[in-house]
């Protein structure tokens, strides 16, 4: 059996993902196709609306045949990291191809990477305080190999291009059009819409007919969300009793923030306006939620970097064709192949370690355990 991969958050899944399933399945003719999702958290720096079960459940209902989740240390990264993680989640699987949407399909985005890894950049550190590090990262890419695009999607698919290359895994790209509105935007177009104007919809409780399909309307009205409202307390909390010393543990920390986040939290009553008093021409509003949620979920460096060295596969689900595809594979699979969760993989020294961590902020506020004795969706 022939496998397609892509590397997907599904934040919640809609109708412009059932497209993509169909469109990478299309060009590859392979017959299953591989997902790699975020799982209950997700690269912008919170918590997906709904939980790694519903949003893999809409998945294998709409196209998908496995999902493999992406822990939470290769999902809320910058996209160099986020890539790279899903990339050599698909390449421990035996997966050679991956197709993803983009702005631009009609570039070579190997050659593109090519170009990058023949003229390495020189990073100084970016010290241009009055620039984001995206900013003069994408100055840098059109000053070394003439890239002048910045699209998102455009921008992701050269990372899984870069993550191709520096993993050298046997690994075709299959880039397509994306069909939809642009990345965040957030009003709708012919029935269109971005997953940011969807959760938007959601929120407000407003209609979501024809933007995602007809059979998952019921499901999500009646989901638990989640999402920084729920989250901004515990933030609060962690930063108000939390001395500086152990915030400087916390992954991603950098440049004394830890001063600026504690000196700005107090007056803060929600996510929205304690990003606004802390954020400066330095650092993106991406960079910041990804650290405000390393704080909350107390995800130090020393537990990130252990984590990273216990690679896995934890599977949420797959159909029966999915199924047939693990059993092809699974005695090449260099990775534990994990379908029920344990305790011993939860213990602190455990495989899943790090995600039971991550996870049990959302077991604490629904009450539905995420990990433990869960099998995976069929």
């Amino acid at each position: 059996m022939q496998a397609v991969g892509m590397i997907a958050e599904f934040n919640p899944f809609h109708a412009g993902h059932a497209y993509a399933l169909a469109q990478a399945r299309k060009l590859t003719q392979a017959d299953v196709v591989v997902v790699v999702m975020s799982g209950n958290y997700v690269q912008r720096g919170e918590p997906a609306i709904f939980d790694k079960w519903v949003r893999a459940r809409a998945a294998l209902d709409h196209g998908a045949d496995i999902v493999i989740e992406l822990p939470v240390t290769g999902a809320v990264q910058a996209a160099d990291q986020f890539a790279e993680a899903g990339v050599a989640t698909l390449a421990a699987l035996r997966v050679t191809a991956l197709a993803f949407g983009t702005e631009h399909p009609e570039l070579a985005y190997l050659d593109l990477a090519r170009q990058l890894e023949k003229a390495p950049l020189m990073d100084p550190g970016f010290s241009d305080y009055t620039q984001t590090y995206a900013t003069q990262l994408n100055a840098a890419y059109a000053k070394t190999a003439g890239i002048t695009q910045t699209d998102p999607n455009f921008m992701l698919g050269l990372s899984y291009a870069k993550a191709v290359l520096a993993l050298q895994v046997p690994m075709q790209l299959y880039p397509f059009g994306r069909q939809g509105v642009a990345h965040d935007a957030l009003h709708l177009t012919a029935n269109l819409a971005s997953a940011s104007a969807i959760r938007q919809r959601l929120r407000g409780g407003e209609s979501l007919a024809k933007i995602v399909p007809a059979d998952l309307i019921p499901v999500y009205t009646k989901q638990q969300q989640y999402g920084w409202p729920q989250y901004f307390p515990w933030l609060k909390y962690r930063l108000q009793t939390a001395d500086l010393a152990q915030l400087r543990q916390v992954a991603t920390m950098a440049e004394g923030l830890e001063y600026r986040f504690t000196q700005q939290i107090d007056d803060a009553i929600d996510m929205t306006s304690f990003l606004k008093r802390v954020k400066s021409k330095r650092y993106t509003y991406a960079r910041l939620r990804r650290l405000a949620l390393a704080i909350t979920l107390n995800m130090t460096t020393a537990a990130v970097e252990k984590a990273r060295h216990l690679p896995q596969l934890h599977v949420l689900g797959f159909t029966p064709a999915g199924q047939q595809y693990l059993r092809q594979v699974k005695h090449q699979v260099g990775w534990p192949l994990l379908t029920r969760v344990s305790a011993d993989m939860l213990a602190p020294n455990g495989i899943l370690a790090m995600t039971h961590r991550a996870d049990r902020l959302i077991t604490t506020i629904s009450g539905v355990e995420q990990n433990y004795g869960r099998r995976p969706l069929m």
